[in-house]
Order: C-alpha cells, then sequence, then structure tokens
C-alpha cells in the first residue's frame, strides 16, 4: 500500500521510494528509507499536506508525495511483516589512520583558526554563532533562516577564532542552492575545523550530515546542541563513547544559553593542535560489494592530479555513485575525466544487477544502519514517552476548522497592537517633535536656515520618527510567530493553498517575511528548491506590505479611519495578499512551466521565545529604522524642502502679485500662478494629470513618487509639503491633511483619495533596495524592471478603481 492510504494515528514500514530526483533524494536524506516506520500524525485543514512522524521528528508531505511512499502497516510489535529494520553492513567503521584531514592551516597562521558552522536547519547554529562572536544576526524557529554565510570573529586563548556560518542542511548533495553552496564553500575554502551542529533531541536525522562530512575526512568536532531539551525528555548519550565510534570529539551545548561553549571553543584548539585523542579518521562502511566500487573509483581519481587534491577521494567517489550532477561536472574537467565516468556507470550498472533498490537509496539506506547501531550502543531513550506539547498545539493550530480562522485572528491581533497599543508612544514623540519643533520656531531667526530646520529637518525626519513605536510592535509580533514555530505552521496549512495558485509551500515563509522588509524576504527565497516557484515568490513579494509602509498606513488610517483602525489596515494587507495571489497565477500559466517540484518540510517543535532573543531582533530592527532617519531620510527631506522652497525670487514675485490683485479686486492669472510654482510644485503638476482619476493632487503625486528610494520618505515629504501654511504649522500633520484649501475650500486628502492613495503606495514600484536585490537573486535586471513597471501599472489601475468606487460610498 502506499502512505498516503493511511489514516490519522496509523503507522508502517517504508519498503520502497518511488519517484526519481530532487524528491527521492530529499525524502531518503530525511530518513524515509526502507525499514523505517512511519506515523500519520495529522492532516492539514484543507487535508493536504500531511504531517508525519519519522526517526522521533515531524515532516510534512503532500499527498501526491506520499503516494510515491510505498508502506506495509506495523504488526503490534511495530514491524511489517516480511520486512526486517536492518542496521546494514554500515554499523561497523573501519579506522584510517593514514589518512590525514584535508587543512589548509600554514605555519603563518598558527594562531588564527577558521571554523564552518555547518548542521541541518533548525538546530541551533545561529543562536551558536551568535553566542561565539557576539554578534546579532536573526534566529528563527524554522528552516532557512540563514540564507547566506555570516562572519565574526572573537579572541578566545590567545588564539583568533573566525567563525562562518553556513546555511542549514540537510546533506551535501546538490539539489538545493543550500546544499550547493555548502559543498563549494568546503571544497574552496577549506575551513581549519568544521563545528557540526546537532540538534540532541533529534540525533538520527540530523547525524546523516555529519556521515557525509566524515567521508570527506575533515577536521570536525561535534556541538550537540539544545542539550537541556534531550535531557527533558528523559533521553540519555553516552557522547564520549559515541565521539570515539565515529572518531569525532562531541561536546553538549546550550546555544541559548551559552552553556558548554567554553568546552568547544577549547575542544577546537585541541583538534587544531592535533593534541585531542578522540580524533581518528573513520569510513562508514558500506557493505561489500558497494565497498567494492567506492574504492575502484576512488583508486581512480587518486591517481588524477587534476581532482584529487581538491576533496576527498571516498566522498567524490560515493557522490559519483549516487549520481551527483555537480560532481560529475567537475570530474569531467578533468583530463582523465571521461574515464572516471565510464568507470562509475560499469559499477552502477553492476550493482543494479544484484538490488530491487537504486544506488542512492541503498547508500541512504547504510547510512542510516551505521547511525542505527552507533544510537543503540550509546543512546537510552526513555521507556514512556508522552504526547508531547508541540503535538497537543498542532492539534488546535493545525485543525480543520480552527486553523484558518485562528491564522486570521493572528494577524488581525498583530495590526490592532500596531496600532492600539503603539498610538500612546507615538503621541508621546509627537508631543516631542512639536516641542522641538516650536523652539526652533521662538528661537531662530527669520530666514531659509529656521525653515530649513523647522520645515525640512523637523517636519520630514520628525514626521516618520515618530511611527518607530508602530514599527518596533509589528516586528515585535513577526518575531514571536518565528522563533515559536508558528511560522512554519502557517506555511503548513497554507501549502494546497499557495499550490493551486502556482507556488509552492516554502513560498508562504518568505512572503509572510515581507511584512517585515522585501529584501530579507526575497533572500530567504533560496531555500525554495523549485526554480520557477522561487522567481515568482521574488516578484510578488513586493506585494507585501513592509513595514516601511507602516507609518503611512498609521498616518491615513488614523487620520481618516480611526474608528475601524485594525479591519481597515487588514483590509489593505489583503488587497496586496489578493493582487500577489492573480499575480502569481498570471507569472504560473503565461510565463512558467508547471511546477512539480515536491514540498517536503520539517516542522520544528514548538518553543518559548527567548526574551532576550526577541527583543534583540526587534530592535535591531528599530536601529535600521532609526538609521534610516539619519541618513537617507534626512538628505531626502531637505532636498524635498529645497525643491519645495525654491526658486525664491519668484516666490516673492508671487507674494507681491497676489497683494496687488487683491488691491483691485481681481483674481491672479493662471499665467502669474504658474510663474510662482516651486521647482516640485511643477514636476508635481506636470505629472498630476495621470494621477488625477485617483484623486492625487501634485502634493500627493510628488509623495508618493518620494517613496522610490524608499517608501518611509513618503511621510516625511507629506509633512515637509504641509507645513508652508503659516495658520497651520502648530498642527499636526493629520490636521493639515484634512484642513480645507484655500482656492477650492475643499482638503486635498478626502477619505476616498486616502483610500486610494494608500493602495497606490501599497502595489507601486518596489523601493531601491528591493529592485537591487531582485536583480541579484534573479542574476538579471529585466526582473527588476519588469517589477518597476508591472507593480507600477497595477498600482494606477486599481488606485483609479479604488477613488472612483470610493467617492460614491464615502
Amino acid at each position: 500500500m502506499r502512505l498516503s492510504e493511511l489514516k490519522t494515528g496509523q503507522s508502517a514500514v517504508i519498503t520502497k521510494i518511488l519517484g526519481h530526483g530532487a524528491f527521492r533524494k530529499r525524502v531518503m536524506e530525511m530518513g524515509f528509507v526502507r525499514g523505517h516506520r512511519v506515523a500519520v500524525l495529522l492532516h492539514a485543514p484543507l487535508r493536504d499536506p500531511i504531517k508525519y512522524s519519522i526517526m522521533g521528528y515531524e515532516v510534512s508531505l503532500r499527498r501526491s508525495e506520499s503516494e510515491m511512499i510505498e508502506v506495509e502497516l506495523c504488526d503490534t510489535d511495530g514491524k511489517a511483516e516480511g520486512i526486517s529494520i536492518s542496521n546494514g553492513h554500515g554499523t561497523s567503521a573501519e579506522l584510517h589512520e593514514n589518512e590525514n584531514p584535508v587543512n589548509s592551516r600554514g605555519p603563518e597562521s598558527r594562531h588564527t583558526i577558521n571554523i564552518a558552522l555547518i548542521g541541518n536547519p533548525n538546530c541551533g547554529k545561529t543562536s551558536l554563532f551568535n553566542n561565539i562572536t557576539g554578534a546579532h544576526e536573526h534566529v528563527g524557529n524554522y528552516g532557512g533562516v540563514t540564507v547566506d554565510a555570516k562572519s565574526g570573529s572573537m579572541k578566545f586563548a590567545g588564539y583568533t577564532l573566525n567563525v562562518i556560518d553556513l546555511p542549514g542542511t540537510y546533506s551535501l548533495a546538490s539539489y538545493s542552492p543550500e546544499e550547493l553552496y555548502v559543498r563549494q564553500y568546503l571544497r574552496n575554502e577549506t575551513p581549519d575545523v568544521i563545528i557540526n551542529v546537532v540538534d540532541a533531541s533529534n540525533l538520527e536525522r540530523n547525524l546523516y550530515l555529519t556521515t557525509e562530512l566524515i567521508d570527506m575526512n575533515r577536521s570536525m568536532v561535534i556541538a550537540l546542541n539544545m542539550y537541556d531539551d534531550m535531557i527533558r525528555q528523559g533521553s540519555k548519550l553516552d557522547y564520549n563513547l559515541l565521539g570515539d565510534m565515529i572518531g569525532v570529539p562531541i561536546v553538549p551545548t546550550v546555544s541559548k544559553s551559552g552553556q558548554g561553549i567554553k568546552h568547544l571553543l577549547q575542544t577546537i584548539i585541541d583538534v587544531f593542535e592535533e593534541r585531542q585523542t578522540t580524533v581518528k579518521h573513520v569510513h562508514v562502511l558500506l557493505n561489500p560489494d558497494f565497498e567494492k566500487a567506492v574504492s575502484a573509483i576512488k583508486d581512480r581519481i587518486k591517481r588524477d592530479g587534476d581532482i584529487a587534491h581538491r576533496i576527498s577521494p571516498r566522498y567524490m567517489a560515493i557522490k559519483l555513485l549516487e549520481g551527483d550532477l555537480e560532481m560529475e561536472g567537475e570530474v569531467l574537467k578533468s583530463s582523465n575525466g571521461k574515464e572516471i565516468i565510464a568507470d562509475r556507470d560499469r559499477h552502477v550498472e553492476k550493482l543494479q544487477q544484484h538490488s530491487d533498490q537504486d544506488v542512492s537509496e541503498t547508500i541512504a539506506a547504510e547510512k542510516y544502519g551505521f547511525i542505527a547501531g552507533a544510537l543503540a550502543e550509546t543512546l537510552e531513550l526513555p521507556k514512556e514517552r508522552k504526547v508531547s506539547t508541540t503535538t497537543r498545539i498542532d492539534r488546535l493550530v493545525t485543525n480543520r476548522f480552527i486553523g484558518f480562522p485562528l491564522f486570521l485572528l493572528i494577524m488581525f491581533l498583530t495590526f490592532w497592537l500596531t496600532f492600539a497599543i503603539g498610538q500612546y508612544p507615538m503621541d508621546w514623540m509627537q508631543n516631542g517633535v512639536d516641542l522641538l519643533s516650536d523652539w526652533v520656531v521662538r528661537t531662530f531667526p527669520d530666514g531659509m536656515l529656521k525653515d530649513l530646520v523647522a520645515d525640512g529637518v523637523i517636519g520630514g525626519v520628525g514626521g516618520v520618527i515618530v511611527f518607530l513605536p508602530n514599527i518596533l510592535i509589528l516586528y515585535l509580533c513577526i518575531s514571536i510567530m518565528e522563533d515559536t514555530g508558528y511560522m512554519a505552521r502557517a506555511a503548513f496549512i497554507m501549502d494546497r493553498v499557495m499550490h493551486r495558485i502556482g507556488l509552492h509551500g516554502k513560498s508562504f515563509i518568505p512572503l509572510v517575511m515581507g511584512f517585515g522588509c522585501n529584501v530579507p524576504a526575497i533572500m530567504a527565497t533560496r531555500t525554495i528548491e523549485s526554480h520557477s516557484s522561487r522567481l515568482i515568490t521574488i516578484l510578488i513579494n513586493p506585494f507585501m506590505s513592509c513595514s516601511a509602509r507602516v507609518p503611512i498606513y498609521v498616518l491615513l488610517v488614523g487620520t481618516f479611519f480611526s474608528a475601524h483602525a485594525a479591519l481597515t489596515t487588514m483590509a489593505i494587507y489583503l488587497i496586496g495578499v489578493f493582487v500577489a495571489v492573480v499575480s502569481a497565477k498570471l507569472l504560473r500559466r503565461f510565463w512558467f512551466k508547471r511546477d512539480v517540484t515536491p514540498f517536503v518540510m520539517e516542522l520544528p517543535p514548538y518553543r518559548l521565545p527567548g526574551v532576550k532573543t526577541t527583543l534583540r531582533h526587534m530592535w535591531d530592527k528599530g536601529e535600521q529604522y532609526l538609521k534610516k532617519m539619519t541618513g537617507l531620510i534626512l538628505i531626502a527631506s531637505i532636498i524635498v524642502w529645497a525643491l519645495n522652497y525654491f526658486p525664491l525670487d519668484n516666490s516673492s514675485a508671487q507674494t507681491e502679485n497676489i497683494a496687488q490683485t487683491a488691491e483691485v479686486g481681481a483674481e491672479p492669472s493662471d499665467a502669474d500662478s504658474g510663474s510662482t510654482d516651486s521647482y516640485l510644485a511643477r514636476a508635481g503638476k506636470a505629472i498630476t494629470p495621470i494621477m488625477e482619476p485617483a484623486g492625487f493632487t501634485w502634493r500627493s503625486t510628488v509623495s508618493a513618487l518620494a517613496g522610490v528610494p524608499a517608501k518611509e520618505i513618503v511621510v516625511s515629504t507629506l509633512s515637509v509639503l504641509y507645513t508652508g501654511d503659516e495658520e497651520a504649522s502648530d498642527a499636526s500633520l493629520s490636521a493639515r491633511l484634512t484642513q480645507p484649501d484655500e482656492i477650492t475650500g475643499q482638503p486635498e486628502f478626502t477619505r476616498a483619495s486616502a483610500l486610494a492613495f494608500m493602495v497606490f503606495i501599497l502595489l507601486f514600484c518596489p523601493c531601491t533596495a528591493t529592485l537591487v536585490v531582485i536583480a541579484k537573486e534573479t542574476g538579471s535586471w529585466r526582473y527588476s524592471l519588469f517589477s518597476a513597471l508591472y507593480n507600477t501599472a497595477v498600482a494606477w489601475i486599481l488606485a483609479v478603481a479604488t477613488f472612483q468606487i470610493a467617492k460614491l460610498f464615502l
């Protein structure tokens, strides 16, 4: 029978993996191999995907993918009839002390150690990196938080430790960008010591990557991380014995508290100085037929001087047997490459004649057999395993009837807190800005300097900085969702919806991250294996309303829709989501081919977020916001003020002309009025006819266009442009927006035009930083140009529609 046929609560033993390519490789790396027991935990609210338990951790598969796994129901002993759960020949290890680990150390760098942090996604690797180096890199309770290499250094015991935090990876294959990135780093950079970070509460799955690092024959230390979770579960591990068996020293650590860090660093130094007695080179043995094939190919590689020195010949031989295309490409660069590949093909054909499993599946099973054998001698599990807190919470969070409403409730609560709680500190900061502005007006002599400081600097920067509390609250809520593990559940319950619009389930996390900032969210798409889904996710991510737009919403919603602030803001966010969904379907239908990439995602256990980590993440984002105040926004505010202030002579002429016409009771002519416009007004009025159908005036048009460098500039521009009225100079920006125009007698902003303005700001051209990262991540400026033009066109159409409809009802 197929795995998809199992009902909730049933368990079975895997007998065969069907399918091919990335799916087959990924599920085998994650433990779906012949003889392993798998249980069905629950179904997503839309009945797809399905959450399974295997090797003590939880993973989700789509129903279509679980149909490609053959199983047999377990009997009362947890075994399938006719299937033996074999440890394989790999339960033994062979010592090879004559082979020295690959090491780049030279005599001139005796006191500098280059260290690479490598581990599975969500094993606490980045937390360990922060603890060692004192850095503040973002951590989260879901896979894919680290999307590129982070570096840091520290001094310890007279040594300089240079640490590189690499992306999380389940193996050293080449089926995903992060796997290939880590493997190429190890091949090209050759760190002195590898810290293999292993989740102590999920040893069997995590140690698969360890076996591949052992194959690479590198100097290594295992950080047995989250050791406190293991103790709490009642498990006992003789880590010293396990370290002796695999030839790698093991140090228990708790990265959250810093426990074991000093011992880990000292062990790294001992390994570097070759005085760690545990270190020895061990071969993770395969069955005899495979060992013969590996040895033969390895010997051929050793005789080739072009490739043997760059990476372990045994590791290369195993990867060639697995059919690794990237490794084949490296071998073919050699003058003897074709002969090596031909030799490999002969061995593969011979091995396939004696087995109903393909070579890669057999190798994965052998390695898991080695791991199971080692843990059988060193790991003692609790006799009774209680229902975990994660399982109990998931019964509610992913419930068929409660899952979606709960997600919407959490998002609504996030927006309500952003407005309701954020209003109080925002008012305090506004009072402070007003007091500072009043002091400048009273103290400074009349003239251009006074206007520059009061209207340009304080009016521009002060108009934006008051929204800092709202930004902090929004990021606090997002951090809590990430750190607890709820973000991964949101992706789980949304996978079927994402699949229907032509996206991958993993696309959901970068899209939600876009509510914070589009730049890191687009970088986070590197965890999506599907090339087409990744490109679509990148292109629709700017429709996710980033925190830079929050000040605009707070200003206009608070001014025109204060009675329904949370609902109005949520509606704006949902418009962005709706446009993203429609755009994704259009891109999938007319541009990209159908996506067949599987949805295989680990679901981490729920964890209480650390107060220090969560607050630090929140403040890091607030600090970035403040840096924009003193940099980009300050400069932009001054430029906007200057363009609105000059030409000074014409402004004087205008005043004199208006006074003369007022004496004779005549109206100033259009020609006179036009000749006295500021540079900014002239530019704005030239473009405004295009924007008038959306209810825009020249001021709102200029403010919207000013948001291309950074969306925060929109509010500062509005603040500068609406400070010219002396009677309104003491009023808040909200009051100035609603004040009637001297000529028309109507305010420039109405409820309808404010709504249209927010829709336009939500959807139009991404900021400069986002356009740059789109080009970088896609490898082409064509996608950045497409995003700028397409988003602006969609923004104009929907803003016009919003204004025309809203003015009928508002």
